[in-house]
């Protein structure tokens, strides 16, 4: 019992430093613009009336909204899930900056979390001032509804593991997570939907018929000025290399990053699309890192899995070491295998 209220106290101390690190970039992000001077956008009670469904006891979708899948998946503690977007009739996404996407106001996202059954529905949509409304819906048990969860956040709604439980986010935890680089869209970029996808990728989900790729918002004129490449990839110099790079892009470069407020870390493991190196390699592998324990000194040690510190961090479970801080209380396995053997087996012999 003491041992689980010491553990509840430390996540709480650890998800209190991690928000006051991003509070000035969040108030940045949210202030409402001088141009569009309008009422904060509220999210509806109920699921339903978000404009996912046509019938929400059917589960049938509604007319304009298109589904999608990333080719990294955030890792949630075994969450399936499901994802879908909606752009106002006749609008687009400015493509004009590769990597950073501008989405027209009025464009919704949904993802879906699923532990045996659905859980959560978790809704962005882009506001008249430009900002960003977050909101997460709680299901019922037996799936007919869905309905606006407080916004602080519900703590262990159903269990992942004999010993874990899932919480539904905090308002103020989403923008943790999406607030922290210069796009709040995660998941949904040219590299996440190039219609290549890394067979290596952890948890990769498969591509179902009428998924939106980078290919399709083009043909359909849901993506304008878009000149970059059509095919992205990552350029690891093997197959393990660009599914670990891939990984950190999906689930760590939404606060390390090149804008974002932990940007004086120097450490990026976001992948630009124009960057001819990996910025994750010059700023990791064999860099000293300020979080040091015994044998731990740098943020990767080249050909040591055991000495480095980014991957031990992703396989902790101690609230004041794990990565990321919250979003997760399971360790990812099959990432960190991942990265224990590109660690060990692809960087020691470039990287002596």
């Amino acid at each position: 019992m003491e041992r689980t209220a010491a553990t509840t106290a430390r996540r709480s101390r650890l998800r209190h430093i991690a928000l006051a690190a991003i509070a000035p970039w969040v108030a940045a992000c949210t202030e409402p613009r001088a141009d569009h001077p309008t009422a904060p956008l509220r999210a509806p009670a109920r699921l339903a009336d978000t404009g996912l469904y046509a019938d929400i006891a059917a589960r049938r979708i509604a007319e304009g909204v298109h589904t999608y899948s990333p080719q990294y998946p955030l890792w949630s503690d075994g969450a399936s899930k499901e994802r879908w977007i909606r752009l106002p009739p006749g609008t687009a996404i400015d493509g004009t900056d590769p990597d950073h996407w501008v989405f027209p106001i009025g464009t919704k996202f949904w993802k879906e979390f699923r532990f045996e059954r659905a859980v959560e529905t978790r809704f962005l949509q882009r506001c008249d001032d430009g900002s960003w409304l977050y909101a997460t819906y709680r299901w019922n048990e037996d799936g007919s509804d869905a309905v606006l969860a407080p916004e602080c956040g519900v703590r262990g709604v159903c269990e992942t593991s004999e010993t874990k439980r899932h919480d539904l986010p905090s308002v103020a935890d989403c923008r943790a997570c999406h607030e922290g680089t210069r796009t709040p869209v995660l998941g949904f970029s040219a590299l996440q939907l190039a219609p290549e996808r890394d067979p290596l990728a952890p948890h990769a989900e498969e591509r179902e018929a009428g998924d939106l790729d980078l290919l399709s918002l083009i043909e359909r004129g849901l993506l304008r000025n878009y000149g970059a490449e059509r095919t992205p990839r990552i350029a690891g110099s093997s197959a393990r290399e660009r599914a670990a790079l891939g990984y950190l892009h999906g689930n760590c470069a939404s606060c390390h990053n090149e804008s974002g407020p932990l940007q004086r870390l120097g450490m990026r493991l976001d992948h630009p699309l124009d960057c001819a190196s990996p910025p994750a390699l010059d700023t990791t592998v064999g860099v000293p890192s300020a979080f040091q324990r015994p044998g731990l000194t740098q943020r990767i040690a080249p050909g040591e899995p055991d000495r480095s510190v980014l991957l031990q961090r992703l396989a902790a479970s101690d609230a004041l070491a794990q990565m990321p801080p919250f979003g997760r209380h399971l360790v990812d396995r099959e990432a960190a295998a991942l990265l224990r053997d590109w660690i060990e087996h692809d960087l020691s012999p470039r990287r002596p």
